[in-house]
């Protein structure tokens, strides 16, 4: 096995809106975010017809208004990444912190003054912040006053916020991602668009039309960043599916290209390569994009040409089979963007398809494609832990699972890819973006909290607290502590 680089960034990833909790405390507004209701239908919910963003206390319960109310104990929770080793942590910044309705004028300074304080605390124990600028939110009045992303104002209210975010933490942040997983807005635009189907989510004209926005704003972040700190390395970030076809038919094999051109690699070309790929056509016409409709400068594409990304990051969960001859007809129930089920993979108890060689097949088609540096920013297993009488958790799938991956990522440097890090998904428990649950846990460290919002909140460290600590105690030479067996 390759021995990962001296430089390696071992870590952790979070999101403000899943952990922080204190949704209307010190000038904060609710963003987009705070108005999702909690439970495996919220993504059915807010897909509906009947969804308007408001906020029902007598219909939903709402889980990322408490979070694991991380705004008050992120001392506790940074001292704990620092005690598994973390050289990095990977956290996102609530834009309504900032500015409470995204079209504020002058940024919220109490806001400002927390994430100054969560900075100052992983810089003390020597952790690297990799921050994310938007990650599945935005100020719920942007969602409900501009109709979300698809207006070319919101790119205006974002080079502000992002300006803001750089300035004052620049000197201290070198990492950054401008959108968390940009191209899940293929199947779920009210996360990363603000856009729901009364505001023109169904129709993928807006949805095209929000990610060009999001590109010109990207590209003005790269801007912004580049002037304050050449040495700042500003990347993008994408949900990376790898994906397969059902057999050797050439009409499946087909569908699996366009499957990665679509998915895996449009909103990447434009903001790596800073061009849109020779694919739009095309995709433009299979999703029924109205071209007269899109409002793209040459302005834009200039800017685009000018300041793209410097790394690219991205989440990796599972791999994907497509098959539209229908020669397999069991679908895979847990998979973002469908499919059909990998008889040769385990799954997770969400349907997850577990599939590590999958990683490594990313990790070089992703460097393959772009010659830029790589970072796994998410990776990871939802899982129902169990604790006992004294709150200890033997979760040894979990150990497993990321073991596997981290093997994969070896293999994928040995193959000559450049990985920059890797920091596995919610690091502690949080709440689930997808269902908002608190059951489905993903982290080194048990919070005290159940899917009722009942619990004391307490900290508790798994098996696998120790396990990572050992990994990069060792910078993943020995995965196999305390002598786990492979499966």
């Amino acid at each position: 096995m390759y021995n990962f680089p001296k430089s390696f960034l071992w870590g952790g990833a979070t999101a403000a809106n899943q952990l922080e909790g204190a949704w209307d405390v010190d000038g904060k507004q609710p963003s987009t975010n705070d108005a999702l209701p909690g439970g495996k239908d919220r993504l059915k919910i807010i897909d509906s017809d009947t969804f308007d963003w408001q906020i029902d206390n007598s219909r939903y319960r709402y889980p990322n208004h408490r979070g694991i109310d991380y705004y008050h104990h992120f001392k506790e929770d940074i001292q704990l990444f620092a005690q598994m080793g973390f050289k990095c942590y990977r956290f996102s910044i609530a834009w309504s912190r900032i500015y409470p309705n995204g079209d504020d004028i002058r940024p919220n300074e109490q806001g400002l003054k927390f994430y100054d304080a969560v900075i100052d605390e992983c810089l003390k124990y020597n952790i690297q912040p990799v921050i994310t600028i938007s990650h599945y939110e935005l100020p719920l009045n942007l969602a409900v006053k501009y109709g979300g992303w698809k207006n070319r104002q919101l790119i205006t209210f974002y080079e502000r916020f992002a300006e803001t975010v750089l300035k004052r933490y620049g000197d201290r942040v070198q990492y950054w991602m401008t959108f968390n997983e940009i191209n899940s807005a293929f199947h779920f635009p009210a996360l990363g668009q603000g856009m729901i189907p009364s505001t023109g989510s169904k129709d993928y004209t807006n949805v095209f039309q929000a990610w060009h926005n999001q590109f010109v704003a990207s590209a003005l972040a790269v801007k912004v960043g580049h002037e304050i700190d050449p040495n700042l390395k500003i990347g993008c970030m994408t949900l990376y599916i790898t994906s397969y076809a059902v057999d050797d038919d050439p009409i499946n094999q087909l569908a699996n290209l366009k499957q990665k051109q679509d998915f895996n690699f449009f909103c990447t070309d434009v903001q790596v390569r800073g061009h849109y790929p020779a694919s739009t056509q095309r995709i433009y016409h299979d999703y029924n994009v109205d071209q007269s409709k899109l409002i793209q400068t040459d302005a834009d594409f200039k800017l685009l040409a000018k300041y793209p990304v410097d790394y690219i990051g991205f989440s990796y969960y599972n791999s994907s089979v497509v098959d539209v001859t229908h020669v397999h007809q069991e679908k895979a129930q847990g998979n973002l963007n469908g499919g059909v089920r990998n008889t040769h993979l385990a799954e997770s108890e969400w349907g997850w398809q577990i599939d590590p060689v999958g990683l490594r097949i990313a990790l070089n088609e992703l460097y393959g494609r772009y010659e830029k540096p790589l970072f796994v920013v998410e990776n990871g297993l939802g899982a129902i832990d169990k604790p006992d009488e004294h709150f200890m958790i033997a979760d040894d799938y979990r150990i497993d699972f990321l073991r596997q991956h981290i093997e994969a990522m070896a293999a994928a440097i040995d193959d000559g890819v450049y990985l920059m890090g890797y920091t596995p998904w919610g690091c502690i428990d949080l709440v689930s973006a997808s269902t908002g649950e608190m059951s489905k846990r993903y982290g080194f460290i048990y919070v005290d909290l159940d899917d009722n919002g009942e619990g004391t909140l307490k900290r508790y460290k798994k098996k696998s607290f120790d396990w990572y600590q050992e990994v990069i105690k060792t910078n993943g030479e020995n995965l196999d502590w305390p002598n786990q067996n492979k499966s």
